[in-house]
């Protein structure tokens, strides 16, 4: 039932922010900063050195089981590319996997432990082979490659597709894609540019606010 609680949670919040910084300290604030602007669903890429330090130290101090807003949050890892990685990152306190491409020995160490797993996918093809071996949701990668239009495309042939889009999701498009039907989106450098460029972390906060105004929006 945790995987499907998970999910659930996943969905209902609707915004993953995705980390990628310079170090586990860099990561760990961006972290911190989105949290409190409201976006709970945190995935730290593991290009980031020391990512399975933050992910660590995140997955101590916030629960996706806890009903305490200020300590509710469900910390992933992002950018898998294989299985050894994945355990790694389940074992330092990754509740869900996200991976760039779709990489089967993943999948299955994910579903062994039955953690939610992510992997990304362009084609029609890749999303039947993502179902096949028992994928939830597939994120749409990169997603500035595409017009939200795609997911009422894909889903023709496969309704029962969950799509979580990720790059080129913005502030200006995030209702359109919502509408359109996917189940969350993925933000990465538009979240966490800024604050990058000029150090202050609080407008990792006040994008964050943004955005979850902007999913709350398109879901009424």
């Amino acid at each position: 039932m945790k995987k499907l609680q998970v999910l659930q949670k996943i969905m209902n919040n609707g915004v993953v922010a995705v980390l990628r910084g310079d170090s586990a300290d860099q990561v760990f604030a961006m972290a911190e900063a989105a949290i409190a602007g409201g976006i709970k669903v945190i995935e730290v890429t593991l290009t980031t050195p020391g990512a399975l330090h933050a992910i660590e130290k995140l997955s101590r101090l916030y629960s996706w089981k806890t009903d305490d807003p200020d300590k509710f949050a469900i910390i992933g890892a992002g950018t898998v590319l294989e299985p050894q990685t994945a355990r790694a990152a389940i074992m330092a306190g990754a509740e869900f996997v996200v991976g760039p491409s779709l990489n089967p020995d993943t999948v299955k160490i994910c579903n062994l432990y039955r953690i939610p797993i992510m992997p990304g996918v362009m084609t029609i093809a890749e999303v039947q082979h993502a179902l096949e071996l028992g994928v939830d949701i597939v994120k749409l990668f990169p997603g500035n490659l595409y017009e939200p239009g795609i997911i009422k495309t894909m889903k023709g042939p496969m309704p029962q597709a969950n799509f979580m889009p990720t790059g080129g999701v913005s502030l200006s498009n995030l209702k359109e894609w919502i509408q359109g039907g996917a189940v969350a989106v993925g933000i990465g450098s538009d979240l966490t540019n800024e604050a990058v460029k000029t150090g202050k972390m609080d407008l990792v906060r006040s994008k964050a606010e943004q955005y979850m105004q902007a999913f709350r929006d398109a879901k009424k």
